[in-house]
């Protein structure tokens, strides 16, 4: 006989195996992971690559939205695994980001693996189970969401790890446990929040089953995962919190969320794979979320409604695990349980599930696709099918399934008539036929499998077992979930995000952007509907781009520019009161020189009239224009003048004054310059610019305020020749501090860490009660802390105005981690 130890190494390398054969289409590079994969994740471990090798904090990216906080958002990638990647290769290839997403699946399914060893359970039943999480459902059809694929694996290693931890009540297991859960939230989204439900759910299961003895012996463990997750998520998720307050997400209302629901008719694809041509190139896809239905009711993608986890874990779940009732064993039955729930939970609007979900758990406001819950479905899946599996290799009595493969059959049948009754419904009968044929060649293989296995008994069952199992169940997530026009497309469709593209719009951006030694200019530009894949490329690429691709931008941004989640159309573009023609102040503040679009600039902003900007370049991308009167980075301003930022943006208005003569203020600065229009002579130079540090050198003859054209944000503080000053909010958008008369070195810098504790400690101060005399205050940075002021003229202290907000009160209020995701 095979040892137990023996046989699950046995497993392992055929999973490995397995695993190194369904991944070598992105593996090889013939294909590469595409839409987000690329137009989103790639720019953002490639920036991380960068900063990293180019000795600079990854924490602040200047290449889109005039600043962002990359150390808040939970996309960036700098608490996850990539970080590795990043450290290794100064340059990630299409090929490495591909491996590295696709070794998520390997190590959730290892922890399956894992999950059945220590339980003893049949190593043919391991290797299934680990197949199907790594290749059934969303894992393979939803590849292209990195984040989500990233909570899918580390939910694999805490199933295994809690379940380990219960079951031996270990400290270290617990730690581990609690660690691993942590990276699973640590970007938040709903795969993450329903895995955490799974992981409470295996608690409370363990303790119903073994009482208070249970209860007693698992609360240490418990409480040391408790202990491991917070500190790995407490600061990231204390930097996303307060980024998501500040930024355009809205909250999800109850019927926006139902909107991501997964249709009744999405469920037959567990049964027929490619039932309404999600993989097949030559048919139009015509399930539901297609305009065949009504699309209106359900906004999803075509993959995301894909559920095929392999026609023998399916028919396991029929035979023997309804037929015998063997998904109510004790061993599985919490599983079983929270299965139904998910697949409850994934359908959304169509049961009253998810609307008691909605109401009463926390978290499910925040995301608005219940069809997220498919990865879990698929997860669970391959524990339950795993298990069946198990039972009936390892049964003492052999008992054929004959009449259990009949009522199989009847059932498979059925389910076979209702998807061509809903062909046939659509209009495309002829469409369901070969995938319906198909299905039943492989339920057809999927029972003789079952007959080969309860007969075939002895010596070499383990290994036998294990060989048929991997070789059938692999062609057939291979056949049915393989590489499709959602997970796999050539890699020169993204070309222009490889750092060495010899792309020619790139290549003139690049050339035009670039400035000489000390300059004053750092020209933006905006890639207008240029493409899904061109968004993010500056990132890449390192010009700034004003807009970019992401679900996350600061509100303040959003609300004055217009901006979207990506600009991949030219219809993407949207004008706001404030910037309502490229002919406009906040352009030439922006410092906005260039737009590159693939369309004439007039079918895009009409209110241009001639002149307003030049055609400079024109290459087989589209049209590259000029804006002459974009402004420097850095400015120096003799002048200032109070202006309402928020009536501004509301009303589109600027005062009637030279930007280049006085700055636009929310607060009263220190006294030393005279307010309205000041001409000015002094020279401004950018000494350094770097993703968290800008040094600036100015000389001038008369005090005033040196202007930095990049967006505000309360994690910045600012040094007057070494020593701190306060960072002004100016023209709305942008940062100003206050210099008195001389040569001057002024550095910002960025404190994400001690910014956010201040913005924290601000929010949860209550506020000082109204006739209550307080000591004078101390003055103190933009984040909070107490330092050292420079006060330019007069030296003495000076009361602050009633109007000097506090950095957090300027953040538009919003729900916290509203739709992340």
């Amino acid at each position: 006989m095979w040892r137990s130890g023996s046989s699950y190494w046995l497993a392992a390398v055929l999973f490995c195996c397995a695993w190194v054969a369904l991944c070598w289409p992105w593996l090889s590079g013939a294909v590469t992971i595409p839409f987000d994969a690329k137009a989103h994740f790639q720019a953002q471990i490639q920036f991380l690559a960068q900063a990293l090798h180019s000795g600079q904090s990854p924490f602040w990216t200047h290449n889109v939205f005039a600043g962002s906080p990359q150390v808040a958002d939970p996309q960036s990638l700098i608490f996850s695994p990539a970080i590795l990647l990043a450290l290794f290769n100064p340059s990630p290839s299409f090929r490495a980001v591909d491996a590295y997403v696709l070794a998520h699946l390997l190590v959730g399914g290892l922890a399956m693996l894992m999950f059945f060893r220590d339980r003893n359970w049949h190593p043919a039943g391991a290797l299934l189970a680990a197949l199907v999480f790594a290749f059934g459902a969303s894992a393979a059809w939803r590849v292209q969401h990195v984040g989500q694929i990233a909570s899918f694996a580390f939910f694999g290693l805490s199933f295994w790890l809690t379940a380990r931890m219960l079951q031996r009540a270990s400290l270290r297991y617990g730690l581990l446990a609690g660690f691993s859960a942590g990276m699973m939230v640590l970007e938040p989204d709903q795969v993450a929040l329903l895995g955490a439900y799974i992981l409470i759910g295996m608690v409370v299961a363990h303790w119903l089953s073994e009482g208070w003895a249970g209860v007693r012996e698992s609360m240490a463990p418990i409480a040391a995962a408790c202990f491991a997750g917070l500190v790995t998520i407490a600061v990231p998720l204390l930097w996303t919190w307060l980024f998501a307050e500040a930024t355009t997400r809205p909250a999800i209302d109850l019927i926006e969320a139902g909107r991501g629901s997964l249709h009744p008719a999405s469920l037959l694809t567990a049964f027929v794979g490619d039932l309404f041509g999600a993989r097949d190139p030559a048919i139009d896809f015509w399930g539901p979320y297609s305009p065949q239905w009504n699309a209106k009711e359900l906004f999803l993608s075509q993959n995301m409604g894909q559920v095929y986890v392999g026609a023998l874990p399916f028919l396991l779940l029929i035979v023997p695990g309804l037929t015998r009732g063997w998904l109510w064993d004790k061993a599985i039955r919490p599983y079983t349980i929270l299965f139904v729930l998910m697949v409850l939970f994934a359908l959304g609007r169509y049961t009253p599930f998810f609307h008691l979900a909605y109401d009463y758990l926390p978290g499910v406001k925040a995301f608005r696709r219940p069809a997220d819950a498919t990865f879990l479905i698929g997860g669970l899946a391959a524990v339950l099918s795993g298990y069946l599996l198990h039972r009936i290799l390892r049964e003492e009595q052999r008992r054929l399934l004959w009449r259990e493969l009949g009522i199989g059959a009847a059932a498979l049948a059925g389910l076979l008539v209702v998807a061509l009754l809903v062909a046939r419904q659509a209009g495309h009968l002829g469409d369901a036929v070969l995938p319906g044929a198909s299905a039943l060649a492989w339920f057809a293989t999927a029972m003789a499998l079952l007959v080969a296995l309860t007969r075939w008994r002895g010596a070499a069952a383990p290994l036998a077992a294990s060989l048929i199992v991997t070789g059938v169940v692999a062609a057939d997530l291979a056949a049915n979930n393989g590489p499709n026009e959602s997970t796999a497309l050539a890699p020169e469709l993204y070309d222009v995000l490889r750092p060495e593209t010899k792309n020619e719009t790139v290549a003139v951006l690049k050339k035009l952007t670039t400035q000489p030694p000390d300059s004053a200019r750092r020209d933006r530009v905006e890639l207008l509907g240029m493409g899904f894949e061109w968004p993010n490329a500056g990132m890449i690429h390192g010009f700034d781009h004003t807009l970019g691709y992401n679900p996350l931008r600061l509100a303040d941004f959003s609300d004055a520019v217009g901006t979207r989640d990506t600009i991949a159309g030219p219809d993407q573009r949207v004008f706001t009161p404030l910037f309502p023609s490229y002919r406009c102040r906040l352009a030439d503040f922006l410092g906005l020189r260039y737009i590159a679009t693939r369309v004439p600039i007039g079918q895009v902003d009409r209110s241009l009239r001639a002149g307003d900007l030049k055609l400079v370049a024109y290459t087989k991308d589209g049209y590259i224009y000029e804006n002459p009167r974009a402004l420097p980075r850095v400015m120096f301003v003799g002048g200032w003048q109070l202006a309402d930022f928020e009536g501004m943006k509301s009303a589109g208005k600027w005062p009637e004054a030279d930007p280049q003569r006085v700055v636009l203020l929310d607060q009263e600065p220190e006294p030393g310059v005279p307010e309205g229009p000041v001409a000015s002579n002094a020279e401004v130079k950018l000494k350094r610019y770097r993703n968290t540090v800008v040094e600036i050198e100015v000389t001038t003859a008369q005090p005033g305020f040196v202007v930095l054209n990049d967006i505000w944000h309360p994690w910045w503080k600012a040094e007057l020749d070494g020593q701190e000053i306060d960072i002004l909010r100016a023209n709305v958008l942008f940062r100003a501090v206050q210099v008195p008369a001389g040569t001057h070195k002024i550095r910002f810098s960025f404190h994400p860490l001690d910014g956010a504790i201040a913005e924290l400690r601000d929010r949860v101060t209550p506020p000082e009660e109204e006739g209550v005399v307080a000591e004078a205050p101390t003055h103190s940075g933009p984040s909070g802390s107490p330092a050292t002021r420079i006060q330019p003229v007069p030296a003495e202290p000076v009361t602050r105005p009633a109007r000097d907000l506090a950095a957090h009160d300027m953040l538009p209020p919003s729900s916290a981690m509203s739709a992340v995701r």
